[in-house]
């Protein structure tokens, strides 16, 4: 018997999404599929006390060694990719969704006189069109419902059918509309087969001229002012739209094709291939690699062919393969696989419809193979001890960095200039250490001189803490303020079981570690060769020479060292690059957090607002004409109506106003009272960021 917490994903693992999930026993053999609306908290449930668990979860989950998901983007794609995966896999613990019968389909008797629409199950008869298969009958009658609105084929049994018939009234679908009623001769044998024909078009997939001809009827009816027509085929066209919600795991009846998707980073990449046959999702696999080489995604779907094709016989190589993005040499591949399948092979990339929408959702799954893969490889111990060796390798350290702290400038244009500082400790991101910094010495694109200034200042404080301890005797420390607290979300997502490197070191009151009290082993700038010796400049200023400095280069991921001509080029598989990547990347997103949040509150309190008859956008365009405050403060009243939309008035009326602002005082805790001068202290809420400011 296995204990389920041996295999239980960690938080934070298991997104938050629909999908659909499949338990495996120690064999690896498929025993359980189940769907959910949310995979994190139906996943949650099967992980709590054994004791509170149904005798029957408490079997399957002490059976099972492992579980894995799918994640997809509707319940309704969950549900019918759980019906293959049932289907497939016959899982032992899935008995009872089967409805003691097989899974119901909607059919179409095409091979009776009077053609019927009905539930069936069992066998496929010979004349008849099926449709599903649904996980459950009643939503095959939702969406008859639905349809005999527009469609009024017959639905009642023979019996039914025949008792009309010999009394001469139909039933009650029959009065209220959603039956045409042909067992007293409302309608033609041969207009209701046209009608059950066109029923099955529908269903097919072949909606959009349909609804276009019910449009133009429903306008046509307007201009003839027939509104009640109007309104009726207005109805009827929305209780199609409702019934055309369909799975974009289905396609069409006769569809084989093969969906891979594939998402990447600078040092790896995820892809995912999804298998349809008869259009249904038949199988999926996956896999996660090293780009060992400058590749790009036409390059890796190149890869991928290679491998999923390249020792598969011939009859695997469907008529289709779907892609994002084409091989650079595309005719030599799609005839290799024609070849290999001995008839044409289209491969191409879905530009609409329900195949977008599958490509779609093959997509989701590798961005979560990735994440996912991503979790893991940061987690491990191993891996990051190994990455901390490298990167003392690789820069000539002594010893490991257990200590990581990175730096970051982000402005807008020259405005609102601001650095960040992370920190990773063991490799793991340390977030209540996280510090902010306002760059006010000058105004200016000078990633150089902020950086030079930023790392002058944090280890100023370094040396004043210390100072503060008694190990130091030099200059007066400078009043504290502007650190701030981290919150309490943040300390604990920042709690370790691994031993605090800061013992030892100056403590406050409460015993926690002052602010700027521990230095690091390592300085990573985000930049190239400008921004590393101008780190290095700060921290030779300060007498401080047991701090290493690295910085590294976006374009091509180089890192680069003080005095150095040329930078150290880390293998594209190297864990250590790969942590240095998060780090640098972790300090942008932070850089650019604490940039926004600025340059919004400038933009919600400008001294603009001030003047009358000054709206939004003519603000918005002064500001833009002369890219700052200070700018626009010392401009002549005929240069403010050089901006459009600016007259002579309006223009003496900003100056004025301008001429009258004092400058913002100083930001104040409004915790502690103090005057933030310097530096801020992490916000408690981490969120991740969008866009790229710089």
């Amino acid at each position: 018997m296995a204990d389920p917490s041996s295999y239980r994903p960690k938080p934070g693992q298991i997104p938050d999404s629909p999908g659909v999930y499949k338990f495996r026993d120690e064999h690896g053999r498929v025993i359980y599929v189940g769907k959910a609306k949310s995979l994190r908290q139906r996943l949650a449930n099967y992980f709590q006390d054994l004791a509170g668990l149904h005798p029957r979860t408490r079997t399957m989950v002490t059976t099972a060694a492992s579980v894995e998901w799918t994640v997809v983007s509707t319940e309704v794609e969950a549900l019918q990719l759980e019906y293959s995966w049932i289907k497939e896999f016959d899982p032992r613990f899935n008995v009872k969704y089967r409805d003691d019968k097989s899974y119901p389909y909607l059919a179409v008797t095409l091979n009776e006189e009077f053609p019927r629409v009905q539930v069936m199950r069992g066998a496929k008869k010979k004349g008849v069109r099926y449709f599903g298969p649904y996980g459950h009958a009643w939503a095959i009658r939702e969406t008859v419902d639905l349809m005999l609105r527009v469609f009024p084929v017959r639905t009642c049994s023979a019996g039914v059918f025949k008792r009309s018939a010999q009394i001469g009234r139909p039933c009650l679908l029959g009065y209220i509309g959603k039956c045409s009623a042909p067992c007293v001769g409302r309608i033609s044998p041969e207009e209701h087969r046209e009608l059950a024909e066109d029923f099955c078009d529908f269903m097919t997939g072949r909606t959009g001229a349909y609804l276009r001809r019910l449009e133009r009827a429903m306008q046509d009816a307007a201009e003839e002012m027939e509104y009640e027509r109007a309104a009726r085929l207005r109805d009827d066209i929305g209780a199609l739209k409702r019934a055309m919600e369909k799975s974009a795991v289905v396609l069409a009846d006769a569809t084989d094709a093969d969906l891979i998707a594939v998402a990447e980073d600078e040092l790896e990449a995820a892809v995912q291939i999804f298998h349809v046959r008869g259009g249904r999702v038949r199988g999926q696999r996956g896999w996660v690699t090293d780009k060992v080489e400058a590749v790009t995604t036409a390059g890796l779907v190149e890869h991928a062919l290679q491998q999923l094709y390249g020792e598969e016989r011939g009859d695997a190589v469907p008529k289709e393969v779907l892609v994002p993005a084409l091989p650079e040499l595309v005719e030599p591949v799609q005839q290799w696989l024609s070849e290999r399948r001995g008839s044409q092979v289209s491969l191409r990339i879905p530009q609409r419809g329900d195949k977008k929408d599958l490509m779609a959702t093959v997509g989701r799954n590798a961005q979560q193979a990735l994440a996912l893969h991503k979790t893991k490889r940061a987690s491990d111990l191993t891996t990051r001890s190994r990455a901390l060796e490298e990167i003392a390798e690789a820069l000539g350290l002594d010893a490991v960095p257990l200590r990581i702290e990175c730096f970051d400038i982000s402005h807008l244009q020259g405005d609102d200039v601001v650095a960040s500082m992370v920190v990773f400790e063991d490799g793991l991101a340390r977030k209540s250490e996280y510090r902010r910094f306002q760059i006010k010495g000058f105004e200016g694109q000078d990633d150089v001189r902020s950086m030079h200034e930023v790392i002058g200042r944090r280890f100023k404080r370094y040396l004043q803490e210390k100072q503060k301890s008694g190990e130091w005797t030099e200059e007066p420390a400078a009043p504290a303020g502007g650190d701030g607290e981290a919150g309490a979300a943040e300390r604990a997502e920042a709690a370790s079981p691994e031993p605090d490197p800061m013992a030892g070191h100056p403590t406050d009151e409460e015993g926690r570690p002052k602010r700027f009290a521990y230095p690091p082993q390592l300085v990573v700038v985000d930049g190239g060769a400008p921004q590393v010796a101008a780190a290095r400049r700060a921290l030779d200023e300060l007498g401080i020479d047991d701090v290493a400095v690295c910085g590294l280069a976006k374009r091509l991921e180089e890192v680069w060292l003080p005095e150095e001509d040329d930078p150290v080029v880390l293998p594209r598989s190297s864990e250590g690059l790969y942590l240095l990547q998060r780090v640098r990347d972790e300090a942008h997103r932070f850089a650019i957090r604490y940039q926004r949040t600025k340059r919004g509150k400038r933009l919600k309190s400008s001294p603009l607002d001030a003047v009358a008859g000054l709206g939004e956008s003519r603000r918005q365009a002064l500001l833009k004409h002369f890219g700052s405050l200070k700018k626009l403060r010392a401009a002549t009243v005929d240069e403010l109506c050089e901006v459009p939309g600016v007259g002579r008035k309006t223009a003496e009326s900003v100056l004025a106003s301008l001429a009258g602002a004092t400058p913002a005082g100083p930001a104040v805790n409004t915790a502690t009272g103090e005057i933030i001068e310097d530096d801020g202290a992490a916000p408690a809420a981490l969120s991740s960021e969008r866009g790229r400011d710089r």
